[in-house]
């Protein structure tokens, strides 16, 4: 309490004299300590630790001069919460924008993902904002978990308080700087940033005007818990595993029963809960190959579509949509790999299970009975993990605005999952009085975050949508998402365009022009 009313009373205090970047360096915070403050010339910026990639580098390359102010916060004898704060040294738009982190977090996020639709530090400075990102109190690997083991008040930190904590410092850093507040703050991120988005609006809604959560992993112990029953549907029993190189047969099926429900027949399955696919099409009539599926197969794919359900069927996390199985950002990466043992969901469930959830590093997940286990995780991780309140009156009270989007193809987290958290916000608070400050976007054909046969790149107009929102009271309505001919990458020429409507409307194709023209479509309440 103490803290927050030190930093509050520096926050609404009048104009201050503006300091040098290096002054920063003795900035007397609560529980916080700069350990550096430095100025880096414009194109000078080298990230620590191995060599980026080169779309990386040349963002790098292209970054104005900036203070780059690098700081550790100990709210707890056992945190240790490394963040940084970037600060435009010139042509600053007075605002403020934090950024979330990926998976079990453990580094600083210097740049955003590669459709653009979550961004780092590189991309709030080169966009005018002093931004702001956190390690969440742990060094690591996105998949590694190990440093939760014992250490209940550095899942504190991952789980909420570091990103809290973090704002609180950064606002107060930047006020430092320029003698002046932000004007607004917003934070954007997508995945387990998406759920930070959430745990702001949330716990502290004061925090942030303005609130983009992609793909939230909100319900994060029932998460876990449905890795966990893929990989037994999956892998327990080798016959069960399903290669990668049969998901374009797969995906196939999927488009030939259900690319045309929604009228155009371009790929996409705009909304796949219409999609009734059923993989005992798939099943060998003969010897397996990658063309079919066995029995066994059949079976797990079935599980898997249906989502996590306890031994009595009552569910416990919503099932995968079926199509964009392929890709990169698909289920060879969640769910496949390049063998048993090498997707996503296996890294996430036995870590976290071990690690994070059950504090037993000998945790086998074989063992995991969801009608016992899934009451014990949400009862010892819950509060510190679930990013699922529905009621979000301070935030909105105090004027905050808040964007989810989803896509329908992702891997990771079923898409039905944040319709399910925007519904119980509306069920909480009311339809009207929820959709005076949120808003819902489904993204057909979008993987996880970014990625897959849709357009899936739109982190620009969103953005300016959730200002526009918060700063003139201007509403969003659709926004346009683009298809570049190769993913993350403008310069390849754009593919495809397509308005993105809110929830539940859908983008209805007019019946004449280009179908990759999003000025061909408009949004409509689609019939029951």
């Amino acid at each position: 309490m103490i803290q927050q009313i030190v930093v509050c009373a520096m926050l609404i205090a009048g104009p201050a004299a503006a300091a040098t970047c290096e002054s920063l360096a003795g900035l007397k915070l609560p529980n916080t300590s700069i350990t550096a403050a430095q100025a880096v010339e414009a194109g000078a910026f080298k990230p620590p630790g191995a060599a980026p990639a080169a779309t990386a580098l040349a963002t790098y390359k292209a970054l104005p001069g900036f203070c780059r102010v690098q700081g550790l916060i100990q709210p707890s004898s056992d945190s240790h919460i490394e963040f940084e704060v970037w600060l435009p040294a010139s042509g600053w738009n007075g605002k403020y924008l934090g950024v979330g982190n990926g998976g079990f977090a453990g580094s600083i996020i210097y740049t955003g993902g590669p459709a653009g639709n979550t961004p780092g530090l590189a991309q709030a400075l080169a966009t005018g904002y002093a931004g702001s990102s956190t390690d969440t109190g742990h060094k690591g690997g996105g998949t590694d978990a190990k440093w939760a083991l014992g250490h209940p008040e550095k899942i504190v930190d991952y789980g909420y308080r570091a990103v809290h904590l973090t704002a609180e410092q950064s606002k107060a850093i930047i006020r430092a700087f320029y003698g002046e507040a932000p004007k607004h703050s917003y934070f954007s991120s997508c995945s387990n940033g998406g759920r930070e988005a959430l745990m702001e609006a949330q716990k502290f809604p004061a925090d942030y005007d303005g609130i983009i959560a992609g793909a939230p992993a909100d319900s994060f112990t029932h998460i876990l818990a449905a890795f966990t029953l893929d990989i037994q549907a999956t892998e327990a029993d080798p016959a069960t595993y399903i290669a990668a190189a049969k998901l374009p047969a797969i995906e196939s099926a999927v488009l030939s029963t259900c690319d045309a429900l929604d009228g155009l027949k371009d790929g996409v399955i705009d909304d796949p809960r219409k999609c009734h696919f059923d993989p005992g099409t798939l099943l060998c009539k003969g010897a397996e190959s990658d063309g079919c599926l066995t029995q066994v197969q059949v079976a797990a794919l079935k599980k898997i579509y249906a989502g996590a359900r306890t031994s009595k069927g009552e569910q416990i996390y919503p099932g995968y949509q079926p199509g964009g199985e392929t890709g990169p950002g698909g289920w060879t990466a969640w769910f496949t790999g390049t063998g048993p043992g090498k997707g996503l969901q296996y890294a996430f469930s036995t870590q976290g299970g071990a690690y994070l959830i059950f504090q037993n590093a000998n945790w086998d997940y074989r063992a995991f009975n969801p009608s016992r286990d899934v009451k014990i995780a949400d009862e010892t991780m819950g509060q510190r993990l679930n990013a699922t309140d529905p009621n979000l009156k301070e935030f909105k009270n105090r004027g905050g605005k808040l964007v989810l989007y989803h896509g329908w193809s992702d891997a990771a987290l079923a898409p039905t999952g944040t319709i399910d958290y925007y519904n119980s916000v509306s069920s909480k608070m009311g339809r009207k009085e929820a959709d005076g400050f949120t808003r819902l976007y489904m993204v057909p054909g979008m993987q996880h975050c970014s990625g897959g046969p849709g357009p899936n790149s739109f982190r620009v107009p969103m953005t300016v949508a959730l200002e526009q929102w918060v700063e003139q009271s201007s509403a969003p309505e659709k926004i346009i998402a683009t298809k570049f001919k190769t993913d993350g990458n403008p310069a390849s020429g754009v593919a495809r365009t397509r308005p993105l409507c809110p929830y539940p409307q859908v983008a209805q194709y007019s019946g004449s022009g280009s179908i990759d023209d999003a000025a061909n479509f408009s949004c409509v309440v689609p019939k029951q």
